[in-house]
């Protein structure tokens, strides 16, 4: 197994320290996520050659706690002259009657592939000999370009399915829903779900639909997607709610999962404890030519944990397990603030984690104060901004070649209702969850990476604070 050894990167203070990513180079898409042998197992989009995508492999890890991981050698590579030459794409890992089994999907052109493994470390995988399933269904290979990925599989009443990506040029994004009796042998149902391209407000879902996963509430079903409006050219990842029955899919209007442009590609597990605890790829906010330099691109949201509110949305959390990173506290309670900004004297840090409550009927524009200097004068602000019932992540006094674009998130809170913020900064990523339901995730790349100071602001009236945590965290890898 592989730790972290101090190889490039690895001094790169922009680098995070209780995110899993891999050792160097690119990743991208979490796959095959999967609970086995009292393990938790992450595959992920890989590129061994650079911090770049391109020639996509599976890398894998594993975890006890969802919160310390080991590397293990790569999962699945291109097969030279195979079906998957050009890479092993996104997909999902499955148990077959006691038999780990991953779906994925080859490309160019894009392809369905199957493997297994009786290894019971899950290291060792052998590939189906030919695709699982070779071509799009005649009526959407026309109108899709041959575009069609990211298979999600599950079991339902003796029969298994298959969920996958795709688009009708012109209409929008589609997902396309297979049955089979076997894993080896699928046929083309109906589209599941379809977008259309046309429709702008409330929400527009893009061109392409890619990734995805469908969570079983009972009551309720949940449909994640990642749409692109272009290739590359992601949007938020989307959810909606709706019925599944007799292999037809009723659906509510869609909602945004999680807000800012770096969150893409969330794919869920089903624990054994029954939760599902999701992923997501959190992108980079600076040039290529700094991640190439720094050797690494790319880095894996928390774990979070998503349920099924009483209003009918999704809950988002990140999970308890995450509590054991925890060093040195810092409380607070009843902390008045008055108009302005001021930073604490004696508590700064790159990675923390805050949990703040505000009263309610908040009048002006409050909020956290992070990664800044001593002057002020570089620093990001966590904005809640009551006249426009909105989250912001703001950025002063950037380093050169990031990005600064305010990230937002609309928040509106009920009569009486408190403002909760929980907020793990990770040197360059900023994972903000709040009032239990609305998550953002902004990237911070400070000029001086000494600019770890923190503190609290308010834009007129004094409020009172009445409860603030902050914690010191552990680095998951030692």
């Amino acid at each position: 197994m592989l730790n972290n050894p101090n190889i490039q990167g690895m001094s790169d203070g922009h680098r995070p320290a209780f995110h899993f990513l891999p050792i160097n180079n690119w990743m991208n898409d979490p796959n095959g996520l999967i609970e086995w042998n009292g393990q938790y197992h992450m595959f992920y989009q890989y590129n061994p050659h650079g911090a770049f995508h391109g020639t996509i492999h599976w890398g894998h890890a594993i975890s006890r706690n969802l919160v310390h991981w080991e590397h293990l050698p790569i999962a699945l590579a291109p097969t030279p002259a195979g079906f998957d030459k050009d890479g092993c794409w996104s997909g999902c890992a499955i148990n077959n009657n006691g038999v780990p089994t991953l779906f994925y999907t080859g490309v160019h052109p894009q392809v369905q592939c199957m493997a297994t493994s009786s290894d019971e470390n899950l290291v060792i995988w052998q590939k189906y000999p030919q695709p699982v399933i070779a071509a799009p269904p005649p009526d959407i290979e026309a109108h899709a370009g041959g575009e069609i990925r990211d298979p999600f599989v599950w079991r339902a009443k003796d029969q298994w399915y298959m969920l996958l990506g795709s688009k009708i040029e012109g209409v929008g994004g589609i997902i396309l829903l297979y049955r089979s009796s076997d894993l080896l042998h699928w046929e083309y149902l109906h589209p599941f779900l379809k977008g259309d391209v046309s429709q702008q407000e409330p929400l527009w879902t893009g061109t392409m639909w890619e990734c995805p996963n469908l969570l079983d509430f009972g009551s309720k079903h949940a449909l994640i997607i990642s749409p692109q409006a272009n290739t590359f050219d992601h949007l938020n990842p989307i959810y909606f709610l709706g019925d599944w029955e007799n292999e037809r899919f009723q659906a509510e209007q869609g909602q945004i999962l999680v807000h800012g442009k770096y969150f893409y590609a969330p794919q869920v597990m089903r624990a054994n404890d029954g939760r599902y605890i999701m992923w997501g790829w959190i992108k980079e906010g600076r040039s290529h030519e700094q991640a190439h330099a720094a050797g690494w691109n790319g880095v894996m949201s928390l774990p979070i944990h998503v349920s099924i509110l009483a209003d009918g949305k999704l809950g988002l959390e990140p999970v308890k397990e995450l509590e054991v990173l925890r060093q040195k506290q810092y409380h607070f309670e009843n902390l008045n603030i008055t108009a302005d900004a001021s930073l604490f004297p004696n508590i700064q840090g790159d990675s923390l984690e805050i949990a703040i409550q505000f009263p309610p009927e908040l009048k002006s524009e409050v909020g956290l104060i992070l990664r800044a200097s001593i002057s002020g004068q570089e620093q990001t602000r966590i904005i809640y901004r009551p006249d426009q019932q909105q989250l912001v992540i703001h950025h002063s006094n950037p380093a050169p070649d990031v990005d600064i674009d305010n990230q937002l998130a609309p928040l509106a809170l009920s009569p009486g209702e408190s403002l909760t913020l929980h907020v793990f900064l990770d040197h360059s990523v900023l994972e903000v969850f709040a009032n239990h339901h609305t998550c953002l995730v902004g990237r911070v790349y400070p000029f001086d990476t000494a600019s770890n100071h923190l503190g609290l602001f308010v834009q007129t009236d004094a409020v009172t604070i009445p409860t603030l945590d902050i914690w010191k965290l552990n680095d998951i890898w030692k």
